[in-house]
């Protein structure tokens, strides 16, 4: 193709022009063809030749342009300056090769970091909202924009912001937990670090799955949610408001799954009028993997290609990934037929273009190949992943037995997970990932279906460089430490019992780690695709932890999973629970640290914790008239409350609520609440804690919630040291959907809560919000402040710390 360069004095080609001016001019300029272009992708490697780029394979997919590129690190194996390399060349083939010079978005996944062979593998994100600490999610976030922008990676599907309580979900794992408030400010943390403060060296973040995805029926994925339209809007659209209209997000997905008979890709009301016209929303809106193609071949909404292609466009589905399909031919038709505007068309594509305008590619739309590798995986990206994942782990049960003394005696180290990497990540983890594509490749399930890879792409589902948890005890407890397995997490053979149970009787302790592997293909027991009926252990986990407990040896479970797990047997006989999520590279590191005292562990549940798949949903939120069976209380069989309620978490410190006041009995709406709370760590040990602030409306127009989180903030504290925490409540969080559906904050009085979690929690007071008749309605705000600072010791106290 003879390449033909903007014309001189273009305005699109001005870098000094204004991006509005330079979208117009370049629109202006495009034909049909190339505008159809740009709302589509392909997969990297399907232009790719044994790791190369290939002309050959690129022109017919190429030629007319190009708007995104699937995955050039997260669907081959190639290595972070080989990502660089394969990401110039497709560049450099749009800028010279085609008649406009428009270069591509290279989006990846970054659910745990960016999904690439060489990139730092951080905790899933169940366990960096364990953190309760959205500032280190903010540093998650710029460390995968800095190894992202250095591979030649421009947009990330990422954060989550589903609201999950149903843990059955496999994709649990993926989310920030169950509390709307917890969900969008680890998520506005997110979408602030991964864009920046400039997308010419930021990012674009991509909300998903918009909207109530993890809310589906019986757990399962793509499955329907049914969603009254006010909880719709204080819980599930909560945290994607927060995102749009506090972080600036410039992207969101739409959700596999359907709402009240209309598929999300399909919803105008939600795409157009609530995210555009309501929230004011002016980024693009990408489609999720072959969702669009799923109107018509899943839902059977759309009775063909075509079809399909007039509901997305129309609703305001902009870009068609993973790789172009029905915004192609069947699109053309759409538009030829009249079934869709053509000025719906450039409405798109102009979103596509401000994105490459803003990002600054046709200024600069190659990186640097040389300086790719000491940007990927740096240390400080690896400090920032042990620091998460070290505060992730949340300790939920200990009898005294931890922390282990490094002069203790032996320690039996069993399980599946104890001497396994691989088990340590999550299913958006590159090796994970790489799993499916093997899988696809040798057609095997629905992704060998929807997807052809190229029988020449190289694969590669090493861990390498990655320590287990059997690693980092052997290298501080030595030969005291004995292994034995015992069986594996799926496998059904307990032939490993007999030397597993030998080991136990044997040694001083036994530490079981035990839980899940995730992942996308029938191997993984949580993950995309990989929902459950059962909350207890998969396998014969289960009786492996019986057989080790009737050694009478102190049994200490660490659970590596990617949702609340175990039965009651494993929770009532282990002496010592800790929940570890998945954890990532560093989390063998983290959980070594924490067994043996060398790390106070101060991770909080950021979902409640059922006792069975019976009482599914369990959530702290519920309404007044719920969480109990009416008149008698409990089930039959079971207490109704949860094994392990939200917020919960112990540490080897003792934290208590000294002082708990409200500053102002009564404001009016608009204004501000003071909330004072002194909290002492009781202990002799430092440590950490989480002061949660909950409100509860007792009385209004529409029933409220039990409880309702409002604000939290973490502290440190020397053993007997004294902290003052100041929340300042702004009224306008206080707000909810009236019968008319508009958000009002309504006059009444207010109960306010400070605690350690939604059951430990003490009333610091109540305020009235006045009636007033001549101001405006209130705005919704999304949080508020918290100011932590130290507290001199009382007379006679010491802080010194007995570590």
């Amino acid at each position: 193709m003879t390449t033909v360069q903007p014309e001189t004095g273009a305005t699109y080609a001005d870098a000094t022009a204004p991006v509005s001016e330079r979208v117009s001019d370049l629109l202006a300029r495009m034909t049909r063809e190339e505008k159809i272009a740009q709302l589509g992708s392909t997969w990297a490697f399907a232009v790719l030749e044994g790791g190369r780029f290939s002309v050959r394979r690129a022109r017919p997919i190429l030629g007319h342009g190009l708007g995104h590129v699937t995955r050039v690190a997260g669907a081959t194996s190639l290595k972070a300056a080989q990502v660089a390399r394969v990401a110039n060349a497709i560049q450099r083939y749009l800028v010279t090769e085609t008649r406009l010079g428009i270069p591509a978005i290279v989006h990846e996944e970054v659910c745990s970091g960016v999904m690439a062979r060489d990139a730092t593998i951080f905790p899933q994100a169940i366990g960096v909202a364990s953190t309760w600490a959205p500032e280190l999610n903010g540093q998650l976030a710029d460390a995968v924009r800095a190894q992202m922008r250095a591979m030649g990676g421009h947009q990330g599907l990422s954060p989550v912001l589903d609201v999950v309580r149903d843990p059955r979900w496999g994709r649990t794992e993926e989310t920030y937990g169950e509390d709307p408030y917890l969900v969008s400010r680890m998520g506005v943390a997110f979408v602030r670090g991964l864009q920046g403060g400039d997308l010419t060296d930021g990012v674009i973040a991509t909300a998903k799955h918009f909207v109530g995805y993890g809310a589906s029926e019986g757990g399962l994925n793509w499955a329907p949610a049914h969603l009254p339209p006010r909880l719709l809007r204080e819980v599930y659209l909560y945290p994607f408001e927060a995102a749009v209209r506090e972080g600036g997000l410039r992207s969101v997905m739409a959700g596999y799954h359907e709402l009240d008979g209309i598929p999300c890709h399909a919803d105008d009301d939600l795409l157009a009028d609530v995210l555009r016209r309501q929230w004011g929303f002016t980024g693009s809106v990408v489609s999720d993997y072959f969702a669009v193609n799923d109107l018509h071949s899943y839902h059977h909404f759309a009775q063909d290609k075509q079809q399909a292609a007039t509901l997305a466009l129309g609703a305001g589905v902009d870009v068609e990934l993973p790789a172009t399909d029905v915004y192609a031919v069947a699109l053309t038709r759409a538009l030829d037929a009249g079934d869709v505007s053509e000025a719906r068309l450039d409405e798109a594509v102009a979103r596509v273009l401000r994105h490459k305008f803003e990002l600054g590619l046709f200024e600069a739309p190659y990186v640097d190949e040389d300086a790719v590798a000491v940007a990927v995986n740096a240390q400080r990206h690896r400090t920032v992943a042990l620091e998460i994942a070290r505060r992730s782990l949340v300790l939920l049960k200990n009898d005294g037995v931890l922390p282990l003394l490094a002069e203790a005696g032996s320690v039996a180290l069993i399980g599946p997970n104890a001497d396994d990497a691989r088990h340590l990540l999550g299913d958006y983890s590159f090796a994970a990932h790489i799993e499916a594509l093997t899988e696809a490749r040798e057609r095997r399930g629905l992704l060998g279906e929807m997807m052809t890879i190229p029988d020449d792409l190289e694969i590669d589902e090493s861990t390498d460089g990655v320590p287990t948890v059997r690693d980092e005890l052997t290298v501080r407890l030595g030969d005291r430490v004995r292994y034995a397995p015992g069986c594996d997490v799926l496998d059904p053979s307990t032939a490993g019992f007999d030397e597993a149970v030998a080991v136990a009787a044997a040694a001083d302790v036994a530490v079981l780690v035990l839980g899940d592997r995730s992942g996308l293909t029938p191997r993984a027991t949580t993950g995309e695709s990989r929902d459950r009926s059962s909350l207890d252990l998969p396998g014969v986990q289960e009786d492996l932890v019986r057989a080790v407990v009737a050694t009478g040896t102190p049994v200490v479970v660490v659970l590596v999973a990617g949702r609340p797990v175990g039965s009651d047997f494993l929770h009532d006989r282990a002496a010592a629970v800790l929940m570890a999520w998945l954890p990532g590279e560093t989390g063998a590191q983290a959980i070594a640290e924490v067994l043996l005292g060398e790390v106070n562990p101060s991770g909080r549940l950021p979902i409640s914790y059922p006792r069975s798949v019976g009482q599914l949903p369990v959530f702290y939120g519920h309404k007044v008239s719920g969480g109990r069976s009416h008149w008698h209380g409990d089930y039959v069989d079971s207490p109704v409350t949860p094994r392990y309620c939200f917020g919960h978490g112990l540490g080897y410190s003792s934290f208590i609520v000294e002082e708990a006041t409200v500053r102002h009995p009564q404001v009016r709406a608009g204004d501000s609440v003071g909330v004072d709370v002194v909290v002492t760590n009781a202990g002799r040990r430092a440590g950490e804690e989480v002061v949660q602030l909950y409100v509860r409306d007792p009385q209004a127009s529409v029933t409220r919630p039990v409880l309702e989180l409002k604000g939290f903030v973490r502290v440190s504290a020397a053993g007997g040291q004294r902290v003052a925490v100041r929340f300042d409540l702004p009224t306008g969080q206080l707000g909810f959907y009236d019968r008319r559906l508009d958000y009002t904050v309504e006059p009444g009085q207010i109960e306010v809560y400070v605690g350690f979690s939604a059951q430990d929690r003490t009333l610091a007071g109540r305020f009235v919000i006045s009636a007033d008749a001549d101001r405006s309605p209130t705005p919704k705000v999304f949080t508020g402040t918290a100011e932590v600072r130290g507290l001199p010791d009382r007379p006679g106290e010491s802080g010194e710390c007995d570590r």
